[in-house]
């Protein structure tokens, strides 16, 4: 069996609750083993038998049954996700920024060519990969470290589409994943 990470996308906020447990549960229903599940906020490292496209199905379809709505997974293979580690991204930043990075994993290809543009002293976009975009986060005045985001993030999903999946993810959640 192969190891598997998956992010789902906008669990644990309003009426979207799941509990890690019940969801640990719900995996293991339809054959995943080895779950661990990293902060609540829908982080999955498990074991699964077939290729990416059909764990997804699976877990998704699981989900949704089990907690009678549906959530969007975004998979990673655990090559790819070590990949994703060793690249370094972050790596010219600052040690002493008062700041934090995140990834936005995309389920699929982000437009090819596209520039984002960062706002200095808010949110720099640090590199963007086939799926898989780094930004980074200064701490605001009042602050809050990712306002700055969502304006940064604009030319992209103009590009993408309403359909499109996505999920970000904090970078210390993404180290904590292979740990």
């Amino acid at each position: 069996m192969a190891t598997w990470f998956a992010f789902l996308r906008g669990i644990n906020l309003g009426r979207r609750q799941i509990k890690m447990a019940e969801l640990k549960t719900c995996l293991e229903a339809v054959g995943f083993a080895d779950i661990k599940t990293v902060v609540a906020s829908g982080n999955v490292r498990f074991s699964g038998e077939g290729k990416g496209e059909a764990i997804k199905a699976r877990m998704e379809a699981a989900i949704e049954a089990q907690f009678g709505f549906a959530v969007g997974v975004v998979l990673r293979s655990e090559a790819e996700l070590k990949a994703m580690l060793d690249s370094r991204p972050f790596a010219s930043l600052d040690p002493k920024a008062d700041a934090t990075r995140h990834v936005l994993m995309s389920d699929g290809p982000l437009p090819k060519g596209i520039t984002l543009h960062g706002m200095p002293g808010d949110t720099e976009i640090f590199r963007i990969d086939t799926r898989d975009l780094y930004v980074v986060g200064y701490r605001r005045p009042n602050g809050r470290y990712t306002e700055g985001v969502e304006d940064a993030l604009k030319p992209l999903y103009a590009r993408l589409g309403k359909d499109h999946l996505d999920t970000m993810r904090n970078w210390n959640t993404i180290e904590k994943m292979l740990a």
